[in-house]
């Protein structure tokens, strides 16, 4: 397989490459029968043994099923990294090895004699001038070894002999011998490729000997982990040849056409063995992305489940909710179209194919989203909503509903903003808004009919995502239509700004949704002098009169009293319909089509949960804005229930 860490050049110039893949070959089969195996166990004896069977005894048998499916899965994942590895070293050695054999070649040619350590002997050529004798032939070897070119401290005399230098004036290395220059370019080549061919092998071989199983196979969160850990040392060791073969910097067009000339055998191997890269390629077809991140999906969790650490747990529970609701199906297929560990998590799901899909939408999450269990129990069932509810509005059409989590939403509890505590900086959105367009571009470059009806939704702080990425050269990539709802802003002026024409801009703004009023900058700052002001006054005052609880009593009035008052008096001198991230879009200043939601809960009402800014896409909690959604999804935005502008 790989080659020895004592790798000559003899060795190197002999090695087969082609046995390397076909070595390659083989495990691709042992996978795709591991592959096999497991549907046929999961499909045909433990699927047709749950619909047909409830006892004790059949339950029992499933369970032992699902462990047999489990071994089957490991073996499929193992065998296809060890294929991926094989693949890529031998990739990766063809070039030093065809620069190895063609210096060899002008070696031959030219007569020289390459010793075993690589160096080159060279016969004697050209005559010294003083003497009329030929120069003395000479032995080199490669890059800065003792003898040869780069060497500060040693020269060449007349007589082509090797001299230490004298001082800063030493002649140049140059010998007058006509071979030796030859016989210097030759060295070079060798050694340049020996010494790539021993970087490489050295990457390899690690991550080979890693690909192994201990005795007595028990798959479990254990051996998950040290497969996930097996994936990272394969793509790591990989990384060039995945930087060589895989169109990393291209397009999500030009990533669609690569992936279109590749052969039924290319596509399992990149997926089976990189599945972390080949599911987050945005312009990869939604079926393929699917089928890598559930494999990549499983390696996360037995990652993150042997770390202890919150934020791991926390993201592992977001990761179990989603393969529980994978494994559940349910009449809207799924596909998971990213996910990572990245930032605070990376999840992309849809529900329905969006590259057959005749509509598609895609929604932003926004204040406090994370990869969590809140993640995966409730934004996730966001998209369901839209998806269910576009069913319900054109059933003769299909809808691909997608909840997009490709960046870091800031993590702002409704406290926080109850207390003031606002989202102030558009750093997470400025650098999600680059990557909602790269996952849209793929969209549009995956779809097969190449015309698909797209909506993008932003809800929250997403919405300014959303809103700054409308507003990048271009616009977001086939975007016929954006619904904002509870939004503190987009960043921009007008609806105008976002590149789909003021008409196909669509907002939702609860009146009880403190999000979307949000004060702008003039406002806070009011509101923070009042407070702080206010709240020393009461203090003062409370303290004389009634002792130390006064003071705890009548600071915290004050602090209220005077945030409104500070709030009041630059709100009275300041555009009513700014707010923190620009132009408020529900305001008629902004210029969009303002759909009906229902008011919802006050704060007070609500014990502070804010319900107001999450029932938006709820059939169940708000009826007419999830209905509104559904039409302007399906293209029916003349349906649409109409709310005046504030």
């Amino acid at each position: 397989m790989a080659t020895a860490p004592g790798l000559t050049w003899q060795r190197f110039r002999d090695l087969k490459l082609s046995e390397m893949t076909e070595a390659a070959d083989g495990w691709r089969a042992a996978s795709a029968f591991a592959d096999a195996a497991r549907e046929r166990v999961e499909g045909d004896m433990s699927g047709k043994l749950t619909k047909t069977q409830d006892s004790e005894s059949a339950r029992a048998a499933v369970k032992r099923l699902k462990r047999l499916s489990e071994n089957y899965h490991y073996i499929h994942t193992e065998t296809g990294l060890i294929r991926g590895t094989l693949d890529g070293l031998a990739s990766e050695l063809e070039a030093p090895q065809r620069r190895l054999r063609d210096a060899l070649e002008d070696a031959a040619s030219l007569g020289y004699t390459v010793a075993d350590n690589g160096s080159i002997d060279y016969p004697a050529g050209g005559k010294n001038e003083l003497t009329g004798d030929a120069i003395p032939g000479g032995s080199v070897v490669g890059n800065n070894g003792l003898i040869g070119a780069g060497n500060p401290g040693l020269y060449f005399d007349a007589d082509g002999m090797l001299n230490p230098a004298p001082g800063p004036g030493a002649p140049a290395l140059k010998s007058p011998n006509p071979h030796h220059a030859k016989a210097q370019d030759v060295a070079d080549r060798i050694a340049h490729a020996m010494r790539e061919a021993h970087e490489i092998d050295a990457r390899y071989s690690s991550a080979l000997s890693k690909l192994k199983a201990a005795p007595g196979l028990t798959v479990d969160t254990k051996t998950w982990a040290d497969v996930g850990s097996d994936a990272d040392a394969v793509s790591q060791a990989a990384q060039k040849y995945l930087e060589k073969n895989l169109p990393l910097d291209k397009s999500p067009a030009e990533r669609k056409e690569w992936w279109d000339q590749l052969g039924k055998e290319q596509r399992e191997e990149y997926i089976s063995a990189f599945p972390g890269v080949i599911g987050n390629l945005d312009g990869i077809p939604a079926l393929a992305r699917d089928e890598a991140n559930r494999e990549n999906l499983q390696l996360l969790i037995g990652q993150l489940g042997v770390r202890h650490d919150d934020a791991s747990q926390d993201m592992l529970g977001g990761l179990k909710g989603i393969q529980e609701k994978l494994e559940k199906g349910g009449k809207l297929p799924m596909y998971l179209l990213g996910i990572g560990d990245e930032g605070n998590g990376r999840a992309i799901i849809a529900y329905g194919n969006p590259d057959t899909a005749d509509n598609v939408s895609a929604y932003v999450p926004g204040l406090g989203t994370k990869l969590d269990a809140e993640f995966a129990d409730g934004t996730v069932d966001r998209a369901l909503y839209t998806a269910r509810g576009a069913q319900n509005a054109d059933p003769s059409s299909r809808t691909s509903s997608i909840v997009w989590l490709g960046y870091d939403a800031p993590q702002v509890t409704p406290s926080d903003l109850a207390s003031g505590r606002s989202v102030m900086f558009t750093n997470d959105a400025e650098a999600g808004a680059p990557d909602y367009n790269a996952f849209m571009a793929g969209i549009s470059a995956t779809h097969e009919g190449g015309n698909p009806h797209v909506t993008a939704i932003g809800h929250s702080y997403g919405s300014l995502t959303v809103g700054l990425a409308a507003q990048e050269k271009g616009g977001i990539p086939g975007a016929d239509n954006i619904i904002l709802v509870g939004s503190p802003g987009t960043g921009a002026d007008t609806a105008q700004d976002l590149n789909v024409g003021k008409g196909h801009v669509f907002v939702g703004a609860a009146d009880n949704d403190i999000v979307t009023k949000l004060p702008n900058h003039a406002e806070a700052s009011g509101m923070t002098s009042g407070a702080v002001g206010g709240g020393s006054a009461g203090f003062v005052l409370g303290a004389g009169m009634a002792g130390p609880p006064g003071a705890l009593i009548g600071g915290g009035a004050g602090a209220l009293v005077g945030g409104i008052a500070g709030y009041t008096a630059q709100d009275a001198q300041t555009d009513p319909s700014e707010r923190w991230f620009g132009t408020d879009p529900a305001s008629e200043d902004f210029g969009a089509t303002r759909f009906a939601v229902k008011d919802g809960a006050t704060v007070l009402e609500d014990q502070g949960k804010l319900s107001a800014h999450s029932n938006y896409f709820n059939r169940a909690k708000d009826q007419i804005s999830a209905d509104n959604i559904a039409n302007i999804v399906v293209g029916n935005s003349d349906r649409i229930t109409l709310e005046a502008p504030r």
